[in-house]
């Protein structure tokens, strides 16, 4: 059907609709207040009736005279007369009606007697059951002595129906009708064809998807088209360039997908994939097989892919995560999640990145096992080392007891001691850094893995790191002050915190000053999530000293592995390097973090904060 034909039926249709509706309501409208009319008039004569018969007479007449002896004499109107007058007592009984005298019913249940005995003026209009012809009724109240009702005055009229008083006009107003009718389809029939023709136009330019059309145009378009023509001639010039732009983007991109190392799934809010690299399908033995009928858990297998997609499109938020894929063989992912959001807020799907670690994680391994079994390999060697050279001082010491007649002279003595002094200072600087390194070691090995948390007082395991440290501290006549609530408890592993304490108040027993103050605090972080479930609060440890400090350049780097501010004095301290990093690891098995706050000569403040999950009460 052409755009002129369905401009033409749809708004003829529309035109005889509207004047349909129109005229039907104009007559419901017309009825109603016809009735209306009529009923308000014939209730004005029923109070005018009433005035002219009198209150006191209408008492007299339902008071004291017998229905038998009623007289129309009594009333203003006669049998001839268009007006019925009924008088009803209060049970519904007929006393007297000006056109009938036999057949009449109890009136109880008619609606305006209703509303008359209930002290109001009742009307209503219907098909007399007494005279079978459609009247309109008023009925008033009549109210005796006492004021209470006594009988009911009714006053009636028979009107012919609405339809009948419009039928002398009917025949002129239908021609009416029918003139604007034709004159409505046929301005209808030009503006559709003018319409139409310049919508074509339109319809022509867009669908050809020529930037210009000929010049010379044979049907004239309106004026209110032309901008709109000129507009999509831009338009679609300027759709053609976006077009060959998307194109040649698309060709990139696919390119760029099939040469990535990396497998790339892209796929809906429902997770239905519509994008899969060359790399995704041959690490999941896809094959040629058609992805667009597949989701991500049909394509994968892989419950732990489609838990992570799901995650980032109910969170909007990019999520990244470590799988391992038992394909084969081990292999180990980084997953990066990407949730795409439409405009308005709306999830648009997910694109999931897959990139191959199994390589680094293996070196890590070669690693982590590197460490740990040199540090084991040079344990015993080193513990040999130191046990003979004490044995040799020792024996030294012994030898400079002894009298003159000792084969070794008191200077060569006091060479061998002080060789024997540096040898056995150096095997210790070496035990203390093999059981670092096991201890790092064995911390990493456990990174990823479940950390065995117990409820704990952290004022105890305070007390058992200081009782530790105390020997060197006396040493330099450091005191150490105790902060901690004696009945805190805290869900944590005890051995690593207090292993993570001891190398934080050994660094500030080493870098402070003689006859300083070092302070071990325990709290509760005053930054706390509640939610409707739980409650997620941070505990911290804090060692807290007046020592050295250290400068603000150095504060980023100091928990690496090996890092020293001042690699000199950390020799002659006996410093590991490993001492922060251990601390480090601590916290991030316990899900937390090591940070520290410090100043060049005024001191450091070291932090283990431990992120604590308890039960909403």
């Amino acid at each position: 059907m052409t755009i002129f034909k369905k401009n033409f039926l749809t708004l003829t249709a529309a035109m005889l609709g509207f004047t349909t509706a129109v005229v039907l309501s104009v007559m419901m409208f017309m009825n109603s207040l016809y009735y209306e009319i009529n009923l308000q008039s014939l209730g004005n004569t029923a109070k005018t009736f009433v005035k002219v018969i009198g209150e006191g007479h209408l008492e007299e007449i339902f008071t004291s005279i017998p229905a038998d002896e009623i007289k129309s004499d009594y009333f203003p109107l006669g049998a001839e007369d268009s007006y019925r007058l009924t008088l009803i007592d209060t049970s519904g009984y007929v006393l007297w009606d000006s056109h009938v005298t036999d057949k009449l019913v109890n009136h109880i249940d008619r609606e305006e007697i209703l509303e008359a005995l209930e002290g109001d003026s009742g009307i209503s209009y219907r098909e007399s059951i007494s005279t079978n012809m459609r009247r309109i009724y008023y009925a008033l109240p009549v109210f005796g002595g006492n004021n209470e009702i006594i009988g009911v005055f009714r006053l009636s009229i028979a009107i012919p129906g609405f339809m009948a008083r419009l039928s002398p006009i009917i025949t002129s107003f239908s021609i009416f009708i029918c003139f604007f009718i034709v004159i409505a389809v046929w301005a209808i029939f030009i503006f559709s064809r003018s319409l139409s023709s310049s919508v074509c136009r339109l319809v022509d330019i867009v669908q050809e998807g020529a930037p210009l059309l000929p010049g010379n145009n044979t049907e004239p378009v309106k004026q209110e088209f032309k901008s709109l023509e000129k507009a999509m001639r831009v338009i679609t010039e300027e759709l053609n360039i976006r077009y060959e732009l998307i194109q040649s983007e698309g060709r990139r991109l696919h390119a760029i997908l099939n040469g990535m190392s990396e497998a790339v799934f892209a796929m809906d809010a429902s997770f239905k994939l519509h994008l899969v690299n060359p790399k995704a399908r041959e690490l999941f033995n896809l094959g040629n097989q058609d992805i667009k009928a597949m989701t991500l858990l049909e394509a994968t297998h892989s419950t732990e892919l489609a838990e992570i997609a799901r995650n980032a499109v109910k969170s909007s938020q990019p999520i990244e995560k470590e799988l391992t894929f038992h394909t084969g063989g081990e292999q180990f992912f980084e997953v990066y999640a990407s949730p795409l959001v439409r405009t308005g807020g709306s999830d648009g799907g997910v694109v999931l990145v897959l990139q191959d670690i199994t390589r680094l994680v293996k070196l890590e391994r070669i690693r982590k096992d590197f460490v740990a079994n040199v540090s084991h390999e040079l344990r015993t060697p080193i513990q040999l080392v130191k046990g003979f050279s004490e044995t040799l001082l020792d024996t030294v010491n012994e030898s400079q007891l002894l009298s003159d007649r000792q084969l070794l002279a008191e200077s060569q003595l006091g060479d061998c001691a002080r060789f024997i002094e540096i040898i056995h200072k150096n095997a210790g600087v070496m035990e203390n850094l093999t059981n670092d390194l096991l201890i790092l070691s064995g911390l990493e090995n456990s990174e990823g893995k479940f950390c065995e948390m117990k409820e704990n007082s952290p004022a105890l395991l305070i007390k058992e790191a200081v009782s530790s440290t105390e020997h060197s501290a006396k040493k330099k006549q450091i005191e150490i002050i105790i902060s901690c609530q004696d009945d805190l408890k805290v869900k944590l592993n005890g051995s690593l915190i207090i292993q993570g304490l001891i190398n934080l108040i050994d660094n500030a027993v080493k870098y402070s000053p003689v006859n300083s103050k070092i302070w071990v605090n325990a709290y509760w972080s005053k930054a706390s999530e509640y939610s409707a479930e739980n409650l997620t609060s941070e505990f911290v440890f804090e060692v807290r000293d007046k020592g050295i400090g250290i400068s603000a350049e150095h504060l980023g780097r100091i928990f690496e592995r090996f890092y020293r501010v001042d690699r000199a004095r950390s020799r002659e301290e006996g410093g590991t390097g490993l001492g922060l990093s251990i601390v480090r690891h601590i916290a991030l098995l316990h899900n937390g973090k090591a940070e520290a706050e410090s100043l060049a000569g005024e001191g450091s403040t070291f932090r283990i904060i431990v992120p604590v999950h308890l039960q909403n009460p």
